[in-house]
């Protein structure tokens, strides 16, 4: 399987947006043509995301972060899509909000809901900024015996958008991000890339969008809110990682 290998190699690399995007259309059709010619079409019928189940179930029972108990938990629409919503109690003084919305089927893709959040809260942003982290199988080691037989998840590299946002009420740090097994964007056109090389192993990339919400003084140094939103937002990726995405 010279293709799969190939997949695997561009997968992690990081290359522009436009040499990807060439390197997809190249792959896609090696695989499309020799089905074309026989007359069987590879998109009539697409795959269904893994573990769609225990990935939905965040709905009603939220994530599970070491370290934080969930205060509260339930499950709010947004922009006509079902979040759930849960208040994490740990380090800080305020509980921190977290938000995450699964996809409602196979077909669903992320789309808007960075924009749905901005409408339904209506509150100012300023200070926009990007984020880095990995989650390296080290990281996964403390969870890896909860996490079904043959489960190995490789190293992720995600990226989060990180903003301050603000009321008349509270001042909030806020990470967004589409989390999949292997990594995470703010952008849903890197979901669609890493999921369209999927598909031509005849496999789908699960996601959940998250938006964490981390109070702050008002109108507060971001900078100041920094670390505590990587290491929360680190916290959870490993934790869709070792749970909902490999089935657990």
């Amino acid at each position: 399987m010279k293709s799969a290998s190939m997949l695997k190699s561009i997968q992690g690399i990081k290359l522009p947006r436009a040499i990807l995007i060439l390197l997809l259309l190249v792959l896609l059709g090696f695989g499309t043509i020799p089905g074309y010619l026989k007359g069987q079409f590879s998109w009539a019928k697409l795959p269904n995301m893994a573990h769609l189940n225990q990935i939905r179930k965040v709905l009603t029972a939220g994530l599970e972060i070491p370290g934080w108990q969930i205060k509260d938990q339930k499950v709010v629409e947004i922009g006509g899509h079902k979040w759930s919503y849960q208040l994490l109690e740990g380090s800080t003084p305020k509980p921190v909000t977290l938000l995450l919305l699964p996809p409602g089927d196979s077909k669903s893709q992320p789309q808007v809901e960075w924009v749905d959040i901005d409408s339904a809260l209506r509150w100012q942003t300023d200070s926009y900024t990007k984020i880095k982290f990995k989650v390296a199988p080290s990281d996964l080691a403390i969870k890896k015996q909860s996490s079904p037989e043959g489960s190995n998840p490789k190293q992720a590299e995600v990226e989060a958008r990180f903003f301050r946002a603000w009321t008349q009420d509270q001042t909030v740090g806020v990470v967004q991000w589409y989390a999949w097994l292997e990594g995470g964007d703010p952008a849903h056109s890197s979901w669609f890339w890493v999921d369209q090389l999927a598909q031509l192993q005849r496999q789908r990339v699960s996601w959940v969008a998250v938006c964490l919400q981390i109070p702050m003084e008002p109108l507060g140094d971001l900078k100041v809110t920094q670390p505590l939103a990587e290491s929360l937002a680190k916290m959870v990726q490993t934790a869709l990682m070792v749970g909902p995405f490999v089935g657990a």
